[in-house]
């Protein structure tokens, strides 16, 4: 897009600078008297000078456009990441949310097991000590 507004920026400066020569030549080559070319250059030259105004007012208006376009579409961007990025803490708080409660889960069955082995090792050895006893006292 920017080599497409370089290319026809050259072609209108062309066409201006071409014109503007091609009539130079064209007044100074016509049969007429000094105070009639120089009216004629006058008015050519005011003329082009227009044409140049209006082109660099033109051109004002488009890059004023393009800046325009692109502060919305840089805005649309940031927009659109700050709303990713905010999805994305929300489903990264879920995930650690259910890693938390998964790891409770985890922990507590571990600890009741831990609990009821315990309980089954203390009472074997109990019954360890105990038969222990009994068979040192009946010999």
């Amino acid at each position: 897009m920017f080599h497409d507004n370089n290319s026809g920026k050259s072609f209108i400066i062309g066409l201006l600078a071409g014109g503007a020569l091609g009539a130079l030549i064209a007044l100074l080559f016509a049969p007429k008297s000094g105070k009639e070319l120089r009216a004629n250059l006058k008015q050519k030259g005011e003329e082009y000078l227009d044409e140049a105004e209006q082109y660099i007012s033109e051109a004002r208006e488009k890059a004023k456009e393009l800046i325009n376009e692109g502060k919305k579409k840089s805005e649309r961007i940031i927009a659109e990441a700050k709303s990713k990025s905010q999805e994305l803490i929300k489903d990264a708080e879920r995930i650690i949310s259910e890693a938390k409660e998964k790891t409770s889960e985890v922990i507590s069955s571990a600890k009741e097991k831990i609990e009821t082995e315990s309980g089954r090792i203390s009472s074997a050895f109990k019954a360890g000590v105990e038969a222990y006893k009994e068979s040192k006292s009946q010999s």
